[in-house]
């Protein structure tokens, strides 16, 4: 029974190790395909019109911050820690 248990055992460990073996080989990677020159032409259109659609975009302002006026200037900068003795 003993012998019955070890075979089931390297059976079950063995498994695992044997899955990790030869196979079948997936490409993952597929060859590279060329454009063709009028591909090429429509992604050079495609690329100027996306660069003039960029320079379009209005510049981003300053950040709003609606609760700047009520912290004022010393709240921005932080406090000097005064060094303080203990007395023992």
């Amino acid at each position: 029974m003993k012998i019955l248990h070890g075979v089931a055992v390297l059976a079950l460990l063995t498994g695992p190790a044997l899955a990790q073996g030869e196979g079948p080989h997936v490409n993952l990677v597929p060859e590279i395909e060329h454009k063709s020159p009028e591909e090429k032409a429509q992604d050079a259109v495609r690329q100027k019109a996306y660069q003039e659609s960029l320079r379009k975009i209005p510049d981003a302002q300053a950040p709003n911050d609606p609760w700047g006026g009520v912290r004022g200037a010393e709240a921005t900068q932080p406090k000097a820690k005064r060094k303080t003795q203990q007395s023992n």
